[in-house]
């Protein structure tokens, strides 16, 4: 009897330790809910500073946290860099220099990239 409790725990450990697929699984989801929670906060900073030339900035923070978290976070953050540069080529008229300007901060951010580099002087230091 004890042996065969002995043989179950340690199976479990070995189970527990070993890649799970669910386990990757659940991670991912998780990654990619919090990196759309960076984006979320990214815009949301972004909209509170409303200061001119901070655009870039946030595009690159947002992506940036949000792939810190993993490729759950990076497939997030770009997902939704993608379709609000897609909405904004068609609703908005900025032309396509702009959104090609902010899909470069996107990519810099998801690819570990310092933000910092497209902060605007006199950018509070609270973002």
């Amino acid at each position: 009897m004890k042996l065969s409790i002995c043989l179950a725990l340690l199976s479990v450990a070995l189970c527990a330790g070993a890649e799970n697929p669910f386990y990757a699984a659940g991670k991912f989801v998780r990654d990619a809910v919090g990196g759309a929670r960076d984006m979320l906060r990214a815009y949301s900073d972004m909209r509170e500073a409303n200061y001119v030339g901070a655009d870039k900035y946030f595009h690159a923070r947002g992506n940036y946290d949000a792939a810190r978290r993993g490729p759950g976070g990076a497939w997030a953050a770009k997902v939704i860099s993608d379709a609000r540069e897609l909405w904004q080529s068609d609703v908005s008229g900025r032309g396509a220099a702009d959104t090609a300007a902010d899909q470069e901060a996107n990519a810099w951010g998801r690819s570990g990239g310092d933000p910092n580099r497209y902060r605007p002087a006199g950018l509070p230091s609270r973002y």
